[in-house]
């Protein structure tokens, strides 16, 4: 069925339409974060690209990215129809992500990136060890050391 809008009105009336935000795949992470006792996590913090959870002691910022809107190499889908559009929408995606990334290391920050799909029951723990990881890395306070003129430890 063609659509009753034209392309002009379509775009308006959809650029009226804001997020919910990705519930379902947060509520999952703290349910993560929580069995394996990760702690020091804070949610909503104004950061370069809102990422979606913040140790802000360990400067760590984590997104989780879903498998569609941040074109996932295992499980992305490309939409049939309107595929230019759907193309350039999801490179202009992966390229703000990347920009993030870019620009939160330029502010001292670690990012991790998780797919939707890794917060499934069986790649759990792998999953909470490699945020464990991240989150207990000696390089942040050997860069932190050094950028407030205090000397390492190690």
């Amino acid at each position: 069925m063609p659509d009753v809008f034209t392309k002009a009105k379509r775009s308006e009336v959809m650029s009226c339409i804001r997020s919910r935000g990705n519930k379902a795949t947060e509520l999952r992470l703290i349910e993560i974060f929580r069995t394996h006792r990760l702690t020091g996590w804070r949610r909503k913090q104004d950061l370069i690209g809102k990422p979606d959870f913040v140790f802000r002691i360990q400067r760590v910022c984590v997104f989780v990215d879903g498998c569609f809107w941040h074109g996932c190499p295992k499980h992305g889908t490309r939409p049939r129809q309107n595929r230019k559009f759907w193309d350039a929408k999801l490179q202009r995606n992966k390229d703000r992500d990347r920009e993030v990334k870019l620009q939160l290391h330029k502010a001292g920050w670690r990012v991790l990136r998780i797919w939707e799909h890794e917060l499934s029951r069986k790649n759990e723990l792998r999953l909470a060890g490699r945020i464990r990881k991240m989150i207990n890395a000696e390089s942040w306070r050997t860069a932190s050391s050094i950028c407030s003129g205090k000397r390492s430890r190690h």
